[in-house]
């Protein structure tokens, strides 16, 4: 994986658009016409667009303009893209965006993999964007540059936002490649509680255990995995990690080894994980995993309600 720091080139002073921004414009050179989030009887032949496959999902009304101030490699075939918020954008963890570029006319759809606490701390948000032919993505891999002007507007029904008065729930996120983008939010937005926690001496929010799953083909396909162990090692007792590769023909790192299984996840490794009054489950990744996972956690006991996913592609 190449990583490399990333200093944002628009300032958080500089974070309202009415001078430096047409903001009016632009969205109205960027947002669809009405009919285009309808959804239509589609041939087989050909896959959904993001605006047709998620028409039935919440989302929110206002479509707010954002600017990239970041770029970095997250691995060979992943961008990761530091954008600049509008003040009043926000989000809860594991929801997605429509992504909106000028001279696209595709929409695209990709999860934050930033936390609400780092748009807070920073005013900015983090997307995670595989490469791919699809025009929002092929831009964002051949085209997309500091400075570049996109529009945002924020859906999902996939998010975990406790209140201090919830009760704790014990979580398991189990990710497929990039489907890990929502869950690293959701473990990244429970790791920024667990600081608020620490902060105010445990006078905060209710936080059971979490636990992730997740499987890449290769540990260089393992998005995040650094900062995902330093979240586990500086919370030991509320965050754990497992990850799975199921082509590695290298030498595992040695920092890596005792988290990384060269295997599936199996349901063995999800049992002890799995209390059907207390558990949570946010899975992410492509849908023959979701629906092979699925049936092993309800085989397990897990009641379906309590199994939610997201599954896109």
């Amino acid at each position: 994986m190449v990583e490399m720091s990333v200093h944002c080139v628009v300032t958080s002073a500089g974070r309202s658009f009415s001078s430096s921004y047409p903001a009016a414009g632009l969205l109205r050179l960027l947002l669809p016409a009405p009919c285009s989030i309808t959804r239509r009887n589609m041939s087989s032949k050909r896959q959904m667009d993001h605006l047709e496959r998620t028409a039935t999902n919440q989302r929110q009304s206002a479509v707010y303009p954002a600017q990239v101030c970041g770029i970095m490699n997250e691995s060979e075939s992943v961008k990761r893209l530091r954008l600049t918020a509008h003040p009043d954008f926000n989000f809860k963890a594991g929801q997605w965006v429509d992504f909106f570029i000028p001279g696209v006319d595709k929409v695209g759809g990709f999860s934050m993999c930033s936390s609400p606490g780092l748009l807070q701390r920073e005013g900015v948000v983090e997307l995670a964007v595989k490469f791919a032919n699809h025009p929002p993505a092929h831009w964002v891999h051949t085209a997309c540059t500091l400075g570049s002007q996109v529009a945002v507007r924020v859906g999902g029904d996939f998010y975990f936002d406790p209140s201090p008065s919830d009760p704790a729930v014990d979580l398991l996120l189990i990710a497929g490649g990039v489907g890990i983008n929502p869950l690293y939010s959701i473990l990244s937005h429970t790791a920024d509680l667990l600081q608020v926690n620490r902060a105010s001496g445990g006078r905060g929010y209710n936080i059971g255990s979490v636990h992730l799953r997740y499987s890449a083909k290769t540990t260089e396909e393992l998005l995040f995995k650094n900062p995902i162990l330093r979240a586990c090692r500086e919370f030991p007792d509320k965050l754990t990690c497992q990850f799975h590769v199921t082509q590695q023909s290298t030498d595992i790192e040695p920092h890596l080894q005792p988290f990384v299984n060269r295997r599936r996840i199996a349901e063995e490794e999800l049992r002890t994980h799995v209390d059907p009054q207390r558990t949570l489950c946010y899975l992410c990744g492509p849908p023959p995993m979701i629906e092979a996972i699925s049936q092993t956690l309800v085989n397990l006991g897990l009641p379906q309600d309590r199994i939610l996913f997201e599954k896109w592609w």
